[in-house]
């Protein structure tokens, strides 16, 4: 009996143990707890996320066609546009306590692009374009904040895979999904990230009359 018993300590002990060790793992991992901001006392929450093609800049949609040639005008950007606003992990003034305080305010400082296909062919150069980062600021303060954004970069469209959709010299349309994450701080210089997706299909698609 006592050999039964020391067996089942030793048992338990070990799938404690374990889900121990698995704790500290999840708990050290990357990115635990970014996208609220960490020790912020507020974070970024993307209402809108929009593009539009650089041949028509105003026409924002939630799904881009990105033309890799205009004929007429040469290689164009595409445009991205985000609307964010707070989030408020604690309350702000005793005498507002859902009003955001000016250490609450969010800095967007820049932002980082990947893309990716839903085939899982995902080298960059290759199946989709070069993931980059871009720099941007706006402070959101309240309400609804709007920045614009470079979506695809130009030179983008001078690299493979996008230079090979010219004339349909190869594929005739890469669709691609692109991973924006927004960066910044709070006033007192916590950072903050968050996270959006967009449709960018990729063509040498007919130029606007």
């Amino acid at each position: 009996m006592q050999g039964q018993n020391s067996v089942r300590q030793k048992a338990v002990w070990g799938a404690v143990r374990w889900l121990v060790v698995a704790a500290a793992a999840l708990m050290s991992g990357p990115g635990c707890g970014t996208e609220l901001g960490g020790r912020s006392a507020s974070y970024m929450i993307i209402d809108n996320l929009r593009g539009a093609s650089g041949a028509t800049p105003t026409q924002l949609g939630n799904a881009v066609a990105s033309d890799v040639i205009d004929l007429k005008r040469g290689i164009l950007e595409d445009v991205g546009q985000v609307t964010i606003r707070l989030g408020l992990k604690d309350f702000g003034s005793p005498s507002a306590p859902n009003t955001p305080t000016i250490t609450n305010y969010i800095t967007v400082t820049h932002y980082r692009i990947v893309f990716k296909r839903s085939d899982g062919r995902n080298t960059p150069g290759v199946d989709v374009p070069q993931p980059f980062e871009g720099g941007m600021t706006f402070t959101a303060v309240g309400g609804i904040t709007t920045g614009t954004f470079v979506l695809v970069r130009a030179q983008a469209k001078l690299e493979p895979p996008l230079l090979t959709l010219q004339s349909m010299g190869g594929a005739i349309v890469i669709s691609t999904t692109a991973e924006v994450t927004f960066y910044g701080h709070d006033q007192t210089g916590v950072p903050v990230s968050a996270t959006g997706y967009i449709t960018v299909n990729f063509a040498d698609w007919a130029d606007p009359a």
